[in-house]
């Protein structure tokens, strides 16, 4: 093998020498688009599930509607922009990276054990309380540090959707706190717990101007809303234990390798290689590549991409 012969190879020659030993171009696998599963984010919920909790949110927002109809005495339009599931720790970094600084105030259904937090972002508590304080300020002041009273006041906003949380199910009885926070999340969390992020789009029924607001809570506090069975509390039994551990092995780690094909080479060819050099590997390409698992061949499928990144669209398992 030279770089002299590999060079006076074109195109059309190697397609003929690809021909030659039995093999034709595959029809643009490599434009094949895997379809992206995100395991930074938490899967608690089932497809059916999640519609559960879409009409539930749903009904919450028809709730919160109510609360700022009660305190404003006006018509509010109130519609869920997204819902999302995230690990706390990728959602604390969220936020400290996020230069505003929220309004929390966390609500429990036990004594002293917060379970979610209402966040209000600055902007919108500011306008929220001095709109209730009949001051018709403009978006661009309502940067200002609230006031002891602007405070209270955002206490009972925040309060009122936590209860239209609580009121929006018959197994809730939310609790909201004594106080708000600022900048500081005040749930005590490890980092891998997983929570719900409910996103409201709120505004007068008479106005283009719209403010958020959002709920976060354990998504193990969301299961009887979309109907999945909550484990049982008191002493396990061995098909407990047996699903405890099977839950510790699913989070472990193991090493997929995607292999394309491979080649055998004396000790002297190796040595002989050139950039440019071809080497005809030992699968037609119509044949799919392997997925590896421990040494072992443990699915099929063709080389894709996604995201910009090399991928593998699983096909069959061995």
């Amino acid at each position: 093998m030279s770089s002299a012969v590999a060079n006076n190879l074109s195109r059309e020659k190697i397609k003929d020498l690809l021909v030659a030993v039995g093999s034709k171009p595959a029809e643009d696998a490599a434009q094949i688009e895997a379809a992206e599963y995100n395991w930074s984010q938490p899967h608690c919920f089932n497809n059916e599930q999640l519609k559960e909790l879409e009409d539930f949110t749903k009904e919450v927002a028809v709730a919160v509607a109510q609360k700022f109809a009660d305190f404003y005495h006006n018509d509010f339009n109130v519609t869920i922009t997204s819902t999302t599931q995230c690990f706390a720790d990728e959602l604390l970094k969220q936020i400290s990276d996020n230069e505003q600084r929220d309004y929390y105030l966390s609500f429990d259904a036990a004594k002293d054990q917060p379970c979610g937090v209402v966040s209000i972002p600055p902007q919108s508590a500011a306008i929220w309380t001095r709109q209730l304080l009949g001051d018709s300020e403009s978006e661009e002041e309502s940067g200002k540090e609230l006031s002891q009273l602007e405070e209270s006041l955002l206490l009972d906003i925040a309060s009122a959707i936590a209860e239209a949380l609580s009121n929006s199910h018959e197994s809730y009885d939310f609790q909201p706190a004594d106080s708000i926070v600022k900048g500081r999340v005040p749930l005590e969390l490890q980092g891998t717990e997983e929570l719900c992020k409910i996103t409201f789009n709120i505004k007068k029924a008479d106005s283009e101007n719209s403010h958020e607001a959002h709920l976060l809570i354990l998504c193990n506090k969301l299961e009887s809303v979309v109907g999945k069975t909550a484990q049982a509390a008191g002493g396990s039994s061995v098909g407990d234990a047996s699903k405890a551990i099977l839950a510790h092995l699913q989070e472990m780690s193991v090493s997929v390798t995607a292999q394309l094909a491979s080649i055998v080479l004396t000790f002297e060819e190796m040595m002989s290689l050139q950039p440019d050099d071809i080497l005809l590997l030992d699968k037609r390409i119509d044949e799919p590549a392997e997925l590896i698992v421990e040494g072992r061949v443990f699915f099929h499928g063709w080389p894709a991409k996604s995201a910009g990144k090399y991928a593998v669209v699983v096909t069959e398992s061995s």
